[in-house]
């Protein structure tokens, strides 16, 4: 109870901190409004709280939602969702992203959190009838090799499921919608031939592979227009011990949807990461209008420094768009990263 209690002390130490460091900024981006661009301040001034929301997820399980300027995450309500994202289990023979043809972020050591967002993206008017989702996704890990070659080490969740091996994947997700897209947590366990799902998870088997999904409960999140993309960013946190944490922000909001991290325990082998905007589950392709173009970043945390390495054909979704892969790039440094281009 004490240690709890300090950590409490701590967390609520950092938010004083923070929130008088932005009391700060922004008592001098008023002073400065004379000198600067307003538009320019207010953009900083979300950026930074975007990032903090980011860094401080939710400290228990559920659905939350913040407004600017406010650091404090406030209870929302909750939803189901029925989505289902599908693996790829075979090359893509098409010049499209997705189903396994994409870049992944690859880190050293394993990666705790991760952000995706479109910091440029030009002439996108739409995309198939709104109908899309933005995934972050980890890499597909266990002892069972599905995808590639290689091993990783094991989710100790396979173990205490009663399961002899499997692999474990997590997605993080933003749905759209017609009026109200939503974020959710996506998890799935890959088990051995003859095994069964465990109860309140869903069987998807084929010939290929015998799968199991479970999704968290989801948070409703207003629409927002195709030409708007620069503007989001998606984010993924895990937490040996504790929550794994979706972040969505757009403007002035922030939604998050946490559960606990051992439903997978993909804090033990979180190394590659996926970020894209591919079709609405099942193996669906989004299709952006003709004359589209995105410049797609992955920020990767892993403690270092060091830059993540750009892997090629390293997709963990069998959802698509119609763009063309571009060639990527990399940095280090305080917020290590992939970024690459997609048009067409």
């Amino acid at each position: 109870m004490q240690s709890k209690k300090m950590f409490g002390i701590r967390r609520m130490a950092k938010i004083v901190s923070v929130i008088g460091l932005l009391g700060a900024a922004a008592h001098l981006s008023v002073a400065a409004a004379s000198i600067y661009d307003t538009d320019a301040v207010q953009a900083r001034a979300l950026e930074s709280w975007h990032e903090t929301m980011r860094q401080m997820p939710p400290m228990t399980e559920g659905c939350f939602h913040a407004t600017f300027p406010s650091l404090m995450w406030e209870k929302a309500s909750c939803g189901t969702t029925d989505y289902r994202s599908t693996p790829p289990f075979a090359s893509n023979a098409v010049a499209t992203v997705g189903d396994g043809n994409d870049y992944a972020a690859a880190t050293a050591n394993f990666t705790s959190s991760a952000t995706g967002s479109f910091p440029v993206a030009t002439g996108v008017t739409s995309i198939s009838n709104n109908s899309y989702t933005m995934q972050l996704n980890t890499n597909l890990a266990g002892p069972i090799v599905i995808i590639g070659g290689g091993s990783s080490p094991a989710s100790p969740a396979c173990k205490r499921d009663g399961y002899t091996s499997c692999d474990v994947w997590e997605q993080f997700i933003y749905e759209s919608g017609s009026r109200n897209g939503s974020a959710f947590i996506q998890n799935w366990m890959f088990i051995p031939t003859g095994s069964k799902c465990l109860k309140g998870w869903f069987t998807y088997n084929t010939s290929q592979y015998n799968g199991c999904y479970r999704n968290s409960r989801s948070v409703s999140v207003p629409a927002f227009s195709p030409t708007q993309l620069a503007n989001v960013k998606l984010a993924a946190a895990v937490v040996k011990g504790g929550n794994d944490t979706v972040t969505f922000t757009n403007g002035t909001n922030a939604y998050a949807v946490s559960e606990k991290d051992s439903v997978l325990g993909v804090s033990y082998v979180w190394n590659q990461s996926e970020f894209n905007l591919v079709g609405n589950g099942g193996g669906s392709q989004a299709k952006f209008n003709s004359g589209s173009s995105l410049t797609v970043n992955l920020q990767v945390n892993d403690g270092s420094t060091n830059a993540p390495t750009c892997l090629a054909n390293a997709g963990t979704t069998g959802e698509t768009n119609n763009l063309n892969l571009g060639s990527c790039s990399v940095a280090g440094g305080g917020s290590p990263y992939i970024q690459f281009t997609e048009s067409n």
